[in-house]
């Protein structure tokens, strides 16, 4: 019986397992460490997110992405954009270093017990824990519009689906969105000269400001300070202060979580894409997608354009990722029954802890309650300490063999162990 299981491999997962391994909980992790970023990204494409921004989480600031660079001859610093591959490689040795007793089996079903929860993996195994936390990134959560979910992997596809896009070559694709993840991959195609157009409902696209630089005057700082969601005092605020946010009144959390930080494209990439000969059909929504030949017509509607009729070889939507209850298709069916209705996101308290009892959450999920840093790195710099100090006193209040109220393990942090990589 462990005190803590935490499912899910990834920034969170890993920075949670870090903290509660340190304080000397029996923690064991499940997941294949930085999976997504290892095999759900295109190779080539760079962090939005400032290097020191990109920090996952261990007691006393260590292990940081700075640190990790410096070890290996390379560069992280304030401006300069950070290749995905080199933040995979920094989890995969944060997780060396930081976290010990780390499963890479996948898990099949998360239920309750009347001692705590019972974990299913993938081979069959049943493990048990008095708490958990569910920190499985954001692959479940991947939202298709609606014209494009009858169409099969052969012709639609999420932008989260692709980490090799050399099989597009010389192909015709359509990116569906505004955001970074398309202007991304629109670029990266351009450049391998596959024709590509971007669709996207938004009227024009946006684009995030060239950051200042690191050391400026006081006053520049003091009037835009810098943050790990961007300058400014109210990105500060969403960035440094999700405790604070969660005190928002529901009405104002609710709106600044579907607003704040909207779909934009880094500075880095605005040339890019500029540069390249990519097709932008901005104010258009899909509102039909079909086979034809071997290939997808799509009608596309929006004023002041009609509608329009076009073909394609592929569609890669780039339209994010919606956290609802019905997607939490780990859980088994009694437990989400007792967080959400499948339509809605579920809500965490105090410690990240859910309606289900010693059930915490972390990531995109929690961001209607601790603001839009969650749905970014940064945030696990926050969460993994509070959710901890969750975990801690769910234990403390439980009781446990015999009857008696025990305190969390209190043992001494095992040593952490070697976790495969293919860097």
């Amino acid at each position: 019986m462990h005190d803590l299981l935490v499912v899910g491999a990834g920034p969170y997962g890993l920075s949670i397992a870090a903290h509660a391994q340190a304080r000397g909980l029996d923690t064991r992790v499940l997941g294949r460490p930085m999976d997504s970023w290892r095999h759900h990204m295109p190779r080539g494409m760079f962090l939005k997110s400032e290097p020191w921004a990109s920090n996952l989480s261990a007691p006393g600031g260590r292990f940081t992405l700075d640190q990790y660079c410096a070890d290996e001859g390379t560069v992280a610093r304030h401006g300069l954009p950070t290749p995905v591959e080199t933040f995979t490689s920094y989890g995969l040795w944060f997780a060396r270093q930081a976290v010990s007793q780390l499963d890479e089996r996948l898990v099949e079903r998360i239920d309750t017990a009347p001692d705590g929860f019972t974990v299913r993996t993938e081979d069959g195994q049943l493990l048990r824990s008095r708490a958990l936390a569910l920190a499985n990134g954001l692959l479940p959560y991947m939202h298709i519009p609606e014209a494009l979910r009858g169409l099969s992997g052969e012709y639609v596809s999420h932008s989260s689906r692709h980490n090799d896009l050399g099989r597009f070559r010389g192909s015709d694709v359509t990116v569906v969105g505004a955001g970074q993840a398309a202007l991304e991959i629109a670029a990266l195609l351009a450049e391998q000269q596959t024709r590509v157009r971007i669709v996207a409902r938004a009227a024009q696209l946006d684009w995030n400001d060239v950051p200042p630089p690191w050391v400026r005057p006081w006053h520049k700082s003091l009037r835009a300070p810098h943050s790990g969601l961007g300058c400014g005092w109210r990105n500060w605020f969403y960035a440094e202060r999700p405790g604070a946010f969660s005190k928002l009144p529901e009405r104002t959390r609710a709106a600044i979580a579907t607003t704040a930080l909207g779909p934009a494209g880094a500075w880095w990439v605005r040339d890019r894409v500029r540069a390249a000969a990519i097709d932008i059909r901005m104010g258009r929504t899909l509102v039909d997608a079909r086979p034809s030949s071997g290939r997808i017509h799509l009608r596309a509607v929006g004023s002041p354009h009609g509608m329009e009729d076009f073909e394609t070889d592929h569609v890669i939507a780039a339209t994010g990722f919606q956290a609802t209850c019905a997607r939490m298709t780990l859980l088994a069916p009694r437990v989400r029954d007792m967080l959400a209705r499948p339509e809605e996101t579920p809500r965490v308290a105090r410690g990240f802890a859910s309606a289900c009892p010693g059930l915490f959450l972390a990531g995109l999920v929690t961001t209607p309650d601790f603001g839009p840093a969650m749905r970014f790195v940064h945030g696990a710099t926050y969460t993994a300490p509070t959710l901890v100090d969750g975990v801690e006193r769910y234990l403390r209040r439980q009781p446990w063999r015999g009857g008696s109220a025990v305190p969390p393990g209190r043992k001494a942090a095992p040593a952490p162990v070697a976790v495969a990589s293919d860097s």
